[in-house]
């Protein structure tokens, strides 16, 4: 059954304007995002003996038939540990970015709307997060109280929300102006139906581009932390940490190492080609860490 026939006109047209207004480059973005999330959503189901079951082949082996990622520093097999890894890399950095972005969005909206004291007060104290180097912050948060996987989220949330709410004011207050919605106030609308019912759906497709920014931001600074030792610990496990923990394969040429740092870089990649296709993106959005 076609589906499109099923939509009123308007929409059905909408839909074909943009599905073909999206370039290859966006749809292979698309796909390589569905694969991981695919991943993402079977690596639970992978069986526990798989998940530290040492190979004979040894340590730090490369490719082969029954390694295709070769071997880690402990003889398991690459490609298990990095499935394995997925969810712990892709969850944390959604959760944090969901977060981040709904904090700001919901911070900037009311600054937009309220104005005044209101305004200036979020503003400055936001502004003061922002001036804070993200990873020392991070490192600070993460070094004195610990890690552990809630930690991550709330300290990637606490660093990416100022961000979002500058991008959502700054497009928000341009909308505050518009003369529609003057008249909701005359009608006498309140405030928190302004914000969703008349200027959210009107930055929707900015939001959207920023929030997919955003997520990469998170899956880079997770990603640091692990790396250094601080991110997700063991027995868990996410690409960064995997990173670190086989870099002693890189002296004998070894592709262990290179396994999760490609998955990082498919993934920031591919998110960055879907977000060059949405609609209302701008390379102004890029200017807000």
């Amino acid at each position: 059954m076609n589906t499109a026939a099923l939509l009123p006109p308007a929409a059905a047209a909408r839909r074909r304007k943009l599905l073909a207004s999206w370039s290859r480059s966006g749809k292979l973005g698309l796909a390589v995002i569905a694969f991981w999330c695919l991943v993402a959503l079977a690596a639970p189901f992978l069986p526990a003996d798989a998940l530290g079951e040492m190979s004979d082949a040894g340590v730090f082996q490369g490719m082969s038939v029954q390694h295709w990622l070769g071997t880690d520093y402990l003889g398991r097999d690459m490609l298990v540990r990095i499935v394995a890894g997925t969810p712990y890399t892709i969850g944390v950095a959604l959760v944090a970015t969901l977060i981040a972005c709904a904090f700001g969005a919901v911070l900037g909206l009311l600054a937009a709307v309220a104005g005044g004291w209101l305004d200036q007060a979020l503003s400055r104290f936001l502004d003061t997060l922002v001036s804070i180097p993200s990873k020392m912050l991070a490192l600070v948060i993460v070094a004195g109280f610990g890690s552990s996987v809630p930690l991550l989220i709330a300290v990637a949330a606490v660093v990416y929300t100022p961000g979002s709410y500058r991008i959502i004011r700054s497009l928000a207050v341009n909308i505050n102006a518009m003369d529609y919605i003057t008249v909701a106030r005359a009608r006498g609308e309140r405030r928190p139906y302004i914000m969703r019912r008349e200027i959210l759906p009107n930055i929707l497709g900015p939001l959207l581009a920023d929030m997919g920014l955003r997520f990469v931001y998170a899956l880079r600074l997770l990603a640091s932390l692990s790396f250094l030792g601080l991110g997700v610990q063991p027995p868990m496990a996410d690409w960064g940490s995997l990173v670190r923990e086989n870099l002693g394969a890189l002296p004998m040429g070894g592709v262990s190492v290179l396994g999760p740092s490609l998955a990082i870089a498919t993934l920031t990649i591919a998110i960055t080609l879907v977000i060059d296709n949405l609609p209302g993106h701008t390379d102004a959005d890029r200017e807000t860490h």
